[in-house]
């Protein structure tokens, strides 16, 4: 039977792997030459939670009930949660391997937060809240890691920090320790099925993307961080590298993303669209920007008068405020359909 191993990289963007970084990556590009590769749709919305979980489980957002990272609990105006594992009803490609006998090694997937137990050994993904909790499967691995690494590193504090040369030191740190404890467990682990994702590009992207992208309007090319997503992206490249010397002979690699990358230019504040569209109705506005949790916190929306309302992320989810539904419903539901493509169409122009 053949062995599988996935390297997922968060936010790896394929123009940039593919062909403008290329020649900086050997480890990649000889996998390129040797195999098959190229660009792939991701799923809608295209973002870290849930796409991962998706692609584990085969599934797509709406079927797994996972938009983003925060999600309604419910239908009433004020229950947002934190998507977590138990939102997961579905098997995983891992807990489909179990059954068929096979173990599985799962590092740093999104969504494996808290740790189901499967057949092998699992470190759960970012949303993990610190490394004193039960972070891994079995609980023992997290001991091992800890007499491995020291401290794991789960994410990276405040990536959207201005303390850049803080920032480049966590990246590389964690992307360190990570593949240290993916080459530990490659090699000393049993396995049939090896699954990681690295979170490092996303959270160099976010940080230095200005810097890289000589079109975006705060680029500056005398910047000492103008080569910080290059060097960064060759050292992961070597990373890569010496996972891949670890690897059982004859297994099989994939690497895999969940999206891509691309300069912020502005942002459509969709709340303050729907009030001017005079689908959203504030019973006062507030004097300075306000989210539509606090906004609900304060008890300034007005229901009663209210068709929609976005909430839950910075990708324009926008929930229908339907009678018989949420508390204070107005929009008939025989009429949802046409009020949602009415909307698509404003918005679309």
């Amino acid at each position: 039977m053949r062995k599988l191993a996935v390297i997922g990289l968060d936010c790896a963007d394929p123009k940039l792997i593919f062909e403008e970084l290329i020649d900086d990556l050997p480890n990649i590009k000889r996998l390129m030459e040797e195999s098959t590769y190229g660009r792939l749709r991701s799923i809608i919305p295209p973002i870290t939670v849930p796409a991962w979980i998706c692609m584990m489980t085969g599934r797509d957002p709406g079927e797994l009930g996972i938009y983003g990272f925060r999600n309604r609990k419910d239908y009433s105006y004020d229950s947002l949660f934190i998507a977590n594992s138990t939102m997961i009803r579905y098997p995983t490609v891992w807990d489909r391997a179990g059954i068929k006998g096979m173990r599985s090694v799962v590092l740093g997937v999104p969504l494996t937060y808290p740790p189901k137990p499967i057949r092998g050994w699992l470190v759960s993904g970012f949303l993990a809240p610190d490394t004193e909790a039960d972070y891994t499967y079995p609980k023992s691995l997290k001991e091992e890691i800890r007499s491995w690494v020291g401290e794991y590193i789960l994410d990276v504090p405040d990536f959207r920090t201005d303390q850049k040369d803080r920032l480049l030191r966590d990246i590389y740190r964690m992307t360190e320790v990570r593949f240290e404890v993916a080459k530990r467990l490659a090699a000393g682990k049993g396995w049939d099925l090896f699954v990681m994702v690295e979170m490092g590009l996303d959270r160099i992207y976010h940080g230095f993307w200005a810097y890289h992208d000589p079109t975006h309007h705060k680029h500056d090319p005398n910047s000492p961080y103008r080569d910080a997503i290059r060097e960064y992206t060759a050292y992961l490249d070597r990373k890569i590298g010496e996972l891949l010397e670890v690897l059982p002979e004859g297994c099989e690699v994939m690497i895999v993303s969940d999206h891509g990358v691309q300069g912020m230019r502005g942002g459509v504040n969709v709340n303050e669209w729907l009030i001017q569209e005079g689908y959203l109705t504030l019973k006062e506005r507030p004097e300075e920007p306000m989210r539509m949790g606090e906004l609900i916190k304060r008890g300034l929306v007005d229901w009663s008068r209210t068709i929609a309302g976005g909430e839950g992320g910075y990708y324009g989810r926008i929930f229908l405020n339907v009678r018989g539904r949420e508390p204070e419903g107005v929009v008939p539901p025989e009429e949802y359909e046409s009020v949602r493509d009415e909307l698509k169409s404003k918005l679309e122009a």
